[in-house]
């Protein structure tokens, strides 16, 4: 290579490996940081919507785990079903009769709010919300007792929302390792890392709004604007001057079995959200994982700048340093979990490719595209 090339091929190959060691340490002093002062004082009242479709992995124990809270404020939770013939109604009636203590409803009905389906389900139990702070819950999170502490403790000075997003949990398989691959010391890290740099992003797994923030920005069908809500949530709290900040634990997804389609086509939609999200942000991801780094150090080591350990060092540093953030996390770290890292990180460059593929994508068999949000939400 010239010597241009060579400089910029180590300067790249600097900047990649900085950002790793960056993001991991990021990442490992939100997990164990000191909680800030939050503004909440006393126990205000807290309104859970989950939203339900179809019978999924671990369900029951999911949804289970909505009625032990610990909270000691007024609660009350809503689930949210959009057709009466759900093969999951039967069991979210079976649970809220189990509980006769606790306050629930199970709301069912589909308002066309936007072209977002989980959106449209929700529209209801956020019209019957009794209290001012409101917690969007996916249904395939576990919720610890203290989950509603665990959110009122981030809600610092300045904040507009507190999520999480999901660590993968209890995988059956290969591809669902791979699947927690891309959660945990993938997504995870990257957006626990942001949060520390006071650039949180939304979640749309566990979005905690106080009721006037969005109310303010037009309520729920803001979220509708953009194709998906964690994107949405993201630019109505950096519009008011607030931040979006992350839980450090995150809440666990318990995943199961996976194939690999499923998987790559998760992945496909995610990337395509980000990207239409935030092009710019995105256009950057290819350089996130290992591919392109390992690349550089084979070029510069066939060039003679670099020997031959560099190839070795290389991966041993980067996943090391995953191995660490997992151990520390509590997240699955096992000799095939990180043999699904490297899987992972080999998928990113096609994955990216494929981001920049076409404005839609199908979720839960609706047909979802940028054209169809602005259409839906401009009528």
């Amino acid at each position: 290579m010239t010597d241009i090339l060579t400089g910029l091929a180590v300067g790249l190959l600097g900047a990649t490996s900085a950002l790793q060691v960056a993001s991991v340490g990021a990442a490992l002093w939100a997990t164990e940081r000191s909680l800030q002062k939050s503004v909440i004082s006393g126990n205000p009242g807290v309104t859970v919507l989950r939203p339900v479709c179809g019978l999924e992995n671990n369900l029951e124990d999911t949804l289970r785990t909505t009625f032990r809270s610990s909270y000691r404020g007024p609660l009350q939770i809503i689930f949210c079903c959009s057709d009466a013939n759900d093969p999951v109604v039967p069991l979210v009636n079976r649970l809220i009769e189990a509980h006769p203590e606790v306050n629930a409803t199970f709301l069912i009905g589909d308002d066309r709010l936007s072209g977002n389906p989980k959106l449209n389900n929700l529209v209801k139990g956020w019209a019957a919300a009794e209290h001012d702070y409101i917690l969007m819950a996916d249904s395939n999170v576990l919720l610890p007792h203290d989950y509603i502490q665990r959110l009122f403790s981030r809600w610092t000075e300045g904040t507009g929302l507190v999520t999480s997003p999901p660590s993968g949990i209890r995988a059956t398989n290969l591809w669902g390792d791979l699947e927690a691959a891309f959660l945990n010391t993938y997504q995870g890290r990257w957006q626990l890392s942001s949060d520390v740099f006071g650039n949180g992003y939304a979640q749309g797994k566990m979005l905690f709004w106080r009721r006037d923030i969005l109310e303010n920005a037009g309520g729920l069908i803001t979220l509708g604007r953009d194709m998906a809500e964690d994107v949405a949530s993201t630019k109505v709290v950096r519009k008011a001057g607030l931040k979006v900040r992350l839980l450090g634990s995150l809440l666990p997804q318990p995943i199961g079995s996976r194939d690999w389609q499923s998987v790559w086509t998760r992945q496909v939609r995610w990337a395509k959200v980000r990207r239409m999200g935030f092009p710019a942000l995105y256009a950057a991801e290819v350089l996130s994982g290992i591919a392109v780094p390992m690349l550089l150090t084979l070029l510069l080591t066939l060039d003679g700048t670099l020997n031959w350990a560099s190839l070795l060092a290389l991966p041993i540093l980067w996943f090391g340093l995953e191995y660490l953030l997992a151990r520390r996390a509590g997240w699955p770290a096992k000799p095939r979990d990180i043999v699904t890292w490297i899987m992972r990180d080999a998928m990113i460059p096609a994955l990216w490719v494929a981001g920049w593929r076409g404005k839609g994508f199908e979720w839960r068999g609706n047909s979802m595209s940028s054209d169809a949000v602005d259409t839906t939400t401009e009528s």
